[in-house]
């Protein structure tokens, strides 16, 4: 019997999670270059090549499995603090313009997986 009342909670709570996406789904690429072009990131920014900012490979490395390096991208990105250029300069990170914390989310999962 308790066989019988353990399969029958199982299933549905089987099913329940097979429409539950994984917490570390792969962001989406091509929104999120979408966006970074939208935002101007590349001026600064480039996947592989460090501009006036670090690349995104830079990026990625410097929060390779710290569990606040999207929190860090994200308010670098939000709030527009003083960032080091390359060439030693400093000056007030551009702010993206938008607010909507789905895709800023991704942007940030997307600059962390290079």
């Amino acid at each position: 019997m308790k066989n019988k009342t353990c399969l029958l909670l199982a299933v549905p709570l089987s099913l329940a999670l097979i429409g539950v996406p994984s917490v570390h789904a792969a962001p989406d690429a091509e929104s999120a270059n979408s966006l970074y072009k939208k935002e101007k990131c590349n001026k600064c920014h480039s996947p592989n090549k460090s501009k006036d900012g670090p690349s995104f490979e830079k990026i990625a490395a410097k929060y390779k499995g710290k569990a606040d390096g999207e929190e860090k991208v994200i308010k670098a990105m939000t709030t527009g603090p003083k960032v080091k250029l390359e060439d030693g300069s400093e000056e007030e990170h551009r702010v993206i313009k938008t607010k909507d914390a789905a895709q800023i989310k991704n942007l940030a999962q997307w600059i962390l997986s290079h």
